[in-house]
């Protein structure tokens, strides 16, 4: 029998049925249905994943018929292997239960299943088509690989095979400096794992106590579907797309493809596949660098016969070394003969030359005497000169005198004249001051900033005002009504300094 029948209510007066409260119909309710779904396996259509700041995800399961509320709490949610995503066909493990502040039924899940593998492959397809859409996997983003890297750091599981077969076949190619950054490969936070550790690699420098790869190698052994999901994570893609160090992806079997190896710069299909691109082989580039030696060594040897062949050519062709010379000493001995005969007829011919020119230049006291008639004749002209310049001066004096004379006159006159003109406009504003209304019998009002007032409508009462009288000032203060057609304005007399100075303007 029901749990609902075992509510013993009180019977409502006046009726058969039994009466409930809300609380005792929900707590009912809520025992009926644990009680017969206590543990159920419903399969449906993720819809509505919201995770909030508690870090539970709500969501709804549904099919072609019905829609069934759902959550996921934090706990379980963390230990899921796969991150509920719109759209995902999933079989649900859980407990059906009721939640009574909103009288509505949901399912707790405590398991999450993939229903199906064309469900994940569909879901890792969209994926893809998304991060293809950003342009993530675009050829032109990838990187080439070094040619012989010094480090080379390793992604993958420390415990597993692939490792050592990584190691092994390094070994036997060309040994390398290898770090290896330990993960998980599948299972719960296998993909936050991996990714953090490409972000880890790319944050080391140049020069650190830690050396920076050159190569980067994510590496996975074989598995199902399921198992290598972790790198068809997008957090897992985002990270290959945005290391800056070369990056090979070797994950599962040459058959075997996930989303990482379409971000990566190459794709090896198995771990020892991506050590063998990692570094070439040291036999073979021993082998090549001997058979360089040898070639150039050939080339040179087949130079230098060239060369020596073409210089005995040449050396046929000149004369004995000794005869050369022999004939280029006697040559030297010539023109060293000619050239002291030159020298001594340079030097007699200059001695000619300067006996001829000595002979034509006149005895210095001739010039000096030449010299000193043409200075007593300058002298003579000078004083000829100079009474003409004085008597110049003198006429310039006189007009100068008679110039100061009469611009003397014209300033007084001007003065003069500037006076009288002053003295007629002050004469003009004294007649025109507000001073000389107010020795007729008139008061000037103004109010306390000092303007003037001129309408008996603008003061207020309360207003305090001024009365600029002929011979001092004095302060009141309006009382009672104002303007024109009212009462009279009543003046109270209030303290005022008797020195303010009014301004009519």
């Amino acid at each position: 029998m029901s749990d609902i029948f075992a509510v013993q209510p009180e019977p409502g007066l006046g009726s058969n049925l039994p009466e409930f409260t809300v609380g005792e119909l929900s707590a009912a309710v809520k025992r009926t249905v644990e009680g017969a779904f206590g543990l159920v396996r419903v399969r449906g259509e993720i819809s509505r994943p919201t995770v909030p700041s508690s870090g539970h995800c709500y969501l709804r399961l549904k099919d072609e018929t019905a829609v069934l509320d759902a959550v996921i709490w934090k706990g379980t949610l963390l230990r899921l292997g796969l991150k509920p995503e719109e759209g995902m066909e999933v079989v649900c493990t859980g407990r059906l239960t009721t939640y009574p502040g909103k009288s509505t039924y949901q399912l707790i899940i405590e398991r999450v299943e993939l229903a199906g593998i064309g469900a994940l492959l569909k879901m890792i397809e969209e994926r893809k088509k998304r991060l293809e859409a950003e342009g993530l996997f675009d050829p032109a983003r990838k990187k080439k690989l070094p040619f012989l890297p010094e480090v080379i750091g390793v992604i993958t599981s420390p415990t597993g095979a692939v490792i050592r077969d990584i190691l092994h076949r390094l070994a036997d190619r060309f040994p390398r400096h290898v770090l290896l950054w330990p993960v998980a490969v599948q299972g719960e936070g296998a993909a936050e794992q991996v990714a953090a550790a490409i972000a880890g690699f790319n944050a080391l420098r140049a020069g650190s106590r830690v050396p920076r790869p050159d190569l980067l190698i994510v590496a996975r052994g074989g598995g199902s579907i399921e198992d290598l999901m972790p790198f068809n994570e997008e957090i897992v893609v985002r990270a290959a797309a945005a290391s800056a160090i070369p990056l090979i992806s070797a994950v599962g079997h040459e058959t075997d493809t996930t989303l990482i190896d379409f971000a990566a710069d190459v794709r090896a299909p198995t771990p020892t596949a991506a050590a063998e691109m990692a570094v070439p082989v040291r036999a073979d580039l021993l082998e090549q660098l001997r058979v360089g030696e040898l070639r150039l060594v050939t080339a040179l040897r087949r130079l230098i016969d060239e060369r020596r062949a073409r210089i005995d050519g040449m050396a046929r062709g000149l004369g004995d070394p000794r005869r050369l010379i022999e004939e280029r000493a006697q040559r030297l001995d010539d023109r060293a003969e000619r050239l002291h005969l030159a020298f001594a007829n340079l030097r007699a011919n200059r001695a000619a030359r300067l006996a001829e020119l000595a002979a034509r230049l006149p005895h210095p006291r001739q010039v000096l005497e030449r010299a000193k008639d043409a200075l007593r004749d300058r002298l003579a002209r000078l004083r000829a000169s100079r009474g003409g310049q004085l008597r110049a001066i003198g006429d310039i004096r006189a007009r100068l005198g008679e110039l100061s004379q009469r611009s003397a006159g014209a300033m007084r006159r001007a003065g003069e004249q500037r006076r009288d003109r002053l003295k007629g406009l002050g004469q003009l504003l004294d007649s025109l001051s507000y001073e000389r209304v107010l020795e007729r019998g008139f008061v000037l009002v103004h109010d306390q900033a000092g303007h003037p007032v001129t309408s008996a409508a603008a003061p207020k009462a309360g207003d305090a005002l001024a009365l600029r009288f002929r011979d001092g000032e004095v302060g009141v203060r309006v009382e009672g009504e104002s303007g024109a057609g009212r009462k009279k304005t009543a003046l109270k007399d209030a303290p005022r300094s008797a020195t303010r100075q009014g301004s009519l303007l």
